[in-house]
């Protein structure tokens, strides 16, 4: 396993911290957190244009066919600069159609995703917040060549502005709980969708969605009736490698801000970076740093390869939820009250650490995975 960036990937990475350094200011991301889309219309189109959407996406759907390794190297960026917007949200509901879409699925939606035309977005979580199969309750009952959903979904990414919205209900009541789910692509202007976005600490805008008698035709099936439990584990595989991509850039910045100003912060006539405590905490903090880069990257590669990485990926999201928090949190403390201010930028980075904490699986629930791989469980 060679973990250098390839050239492409060097261009790719370059091009897109100048795009970023230019198009997406600390001024906008906050004027975005007040906002109510919590995106930008023409930045978005911007990214579209250049190719970020369909970076994963096959050419023969007018993507561009790169690899998943291609794309953490890109969410590291977007990550390192914080991009609000449902680029993962939509990428990895695409992963799905990818996955299990008919081909008439995958010719309509995602050269339209490539384009930056269509946003996607997943609802799995219900009222207990759990991850796996056994909180899943939304129905989906037949009803002639239809199926009619009703009940209510939270913390869905961006739903507020999602064209479609890939919707995980139980259409077969029985055990084990993982059977009887199935997918469906839920056109977001259906009669009997309504829904509201959550306050945050992130300002991320989550939404609760709420599905009254929606009526979904059965060509929007994605995958097999009573089936689409091994689609959403894939989905929560690449989405936790995706997250932790974007994660182990913001923690670089994070880190990178802190030393920088140990440097020229003066107390006791001489810059904090000179007391050895301090010094022990960052190099710690740098440690942790590379660290999570190393199984980030890791897992990424296996997912390129078509290597079994559940392991790899839960190993790398319960450790990086850890770090972010930890290391956005002594960046706070190692600024002092400076950093507590909302003019800051490390701040912005300290809320969103809470919310990649639980976005395709909080620490917990990945330390249960890597527990059932190492046969523990």
């Amino acid at each position: 396993m060679d973990l250098r960036f390839t050239e492409t990937q060097e261009i790719l990475k370059k091009a897109a911290r100048d795009f970023l350094a230019t198009e997406c200011p600390k001024t906008l991301i906050r004027e975005l957190e007040q906002g109510e889309m919590g995106y930008c219309p023409e930045l978005w189109k911007k990214m579209a244009e250049l190719g970020w959407m369909g970076l994963i996406i096959p050419e023969e759907y007018e993507g561009i066919g790169y690899t998943f390794q291609d794309l953490a190297v890109l969410l590291e960026e977007i990550g390192r600069n914080i991009l609000p917007g449902p680029l993962i949200a939509t990428l990895t509901s695409a992963f799905a159609i990818l996955e299990a879409g008919t081909e008439e699925q995958k010719k309509e939606l995602l050269p339209k995703v490539a384009q930056g035309e269509l946003i996607l977005t997943t609802a799995l979580l219900e009222g207990d917040g759990v991850f796996d199969a056994s909180g899943i309750a939304v129905k989906a009952a037949p009803k002639g060549d239809k199926f009619l959903i009703n009940g209510t979904k939270l913390f869905v990414e961006m739903a507020h502005v999602a064209d479609y919205i890939l919707c995980v209900a139980r259409t077969k009541d029985g055990t084990p709980p993982e059977k009887g789910i199935t997918l469906f692509l839920v056109d977001s202007t259906t009669p009997g969708i309504s829904w509201e976005v959550i306050p945050t600490t992130a300002e991320d805008k989550l939404c609760e969605v709420r599905f009254e008698d929606v009526n979904v035709p059965g060509k929007n099936v994605l995958g097999k009736i009573d089936e689409g439990w091994p689609i959403v584990e894939m989905m929560l595989r690449k989405g936790a490698i995706a997250k932790c991509a974007e994660s182990i850039g913001a923690i670089q910045t994070c880190v990178e801000m802190t030393v920088a100003y140990a440097k020229e912060r003066v107390q006791y006539e001489r810059p904090i970076g000179a007391f050895q405590a301090l010094q022990h905490k960052m190099a710690d903090m740098w440690t942790a740093m590379e660290t999570s880069r190393y199984l980030v990257y890791e897992a990424a590669w296996m997912e390129s390869e078509g290597l079994p990485c559940a392991k790899e990926a839960s190993m790398a999201k319960a450790y990086v939820n850890e770090v972010y928090k930890n290391v956005s949190k002594w960046s706070v403390r190692l600024h002092g009250a400076i950093a507590t201010s909302a003019d800051h930028d490390i701040p912005l980075y300290y809320r969103r650490s809470k919310a990649a904490d639980i976005a395709y699986g909080g620490t917990d629930f990945h330390r249960e995975i890597v527990a059932q791989k190492i046969g523990l469980v």
